[in-house]
């Protein structure tokens, strides 16, 4: 029961870690820190 539990609050975290990402990605942030025209993980 103990193993179920802290997989479920695993599974949340990283669940609410992709929504945020992903949120941040539409809004049109991203984590590059520097200018996009150099990037090549193809920040726009």
């Amino acid at each position: 029961m103990g193993t179920a539990f802290v997989a479920l609050i695993l599974a949340a975290i990283v669940g609410l870690t992709v929504l945020n990402l992903l949120k941040k990605k539409k809004a049109g942030k991203s984590s590059c820190g520097c200018g996009c025209e150099h990037c090549k993980s193809g920040c726009k």
